[in-house]
């Protein structure tokens, strides 16, 4: 079994998020833009980051709500998302924010998200799926066209 080095937060700017995110995430590009960036680090290394910024579902962006786009980690390093997706809805909270949302795969376990060490997360709904290629503004789809679930953090004060 391979021992893993004690993980830590740490400050990464938006640019640096999104090289860590194109040279490493499973099935997406890193995004347009964010409201900011964590990364966690190993010995010195960053393992993983996570990426929040206003819901892209614009129905979604009440201004109270944010969403974690993009949560990556280097071959799953154990602890690593769910230690992200905990300093997130902390910084979020901490900004006056009353909800952090984020998708999963409709395949993915969410183990991250329940082992986040907080009140449960709430699943909200499958969701989507599908192409955004249309004849009259034809696309190449870069991501899974899968069926997703949404997960929400709500502040209960």
């Amino acid at each position: 079994m391979k021992a893993y080095k004690p993980l830590e937060l740490q400050p990464i700017n938006f640019d640096e998020a999104c090289v860590f995110v194109n040279e490493h995430h499973r099935h997406h590009i890193a995004p347009q833009g964010h409201k900011f960036s964590i990364a966690a680090n190993s010995d010195g290394s960053v393992i993983g980051v996570a990426i929040v910024g206003r819901p892209v579902a614009r129905l979604l962006d009440d201004g109270w709500t944010l969403e974690v786009t993009r949560l990556c980690t280097v071959n799953g390093y154990p602890n690593a998302a769910s230690m992200l997706y905990r300093a997130c809805w902390k910084a979020v909270k901490a900004m006056g924010y009353k909800r952090l949302i984020t998708y999963i795969l409709d395949t993915e376990s969410g183990t991250s998200l329940k082992a986040a060490g907080f009140s449960e997360p709430r699943e909200l709904a499958k969701v989507g799926g599908g192409t955004w290629n249309r004849k009259e503004r034809p696309r190449i789809d870069k991501h899974p066209t899968q069926q997703k679930r949404l997960f929400e953090f709500r502040s209960v004060d």
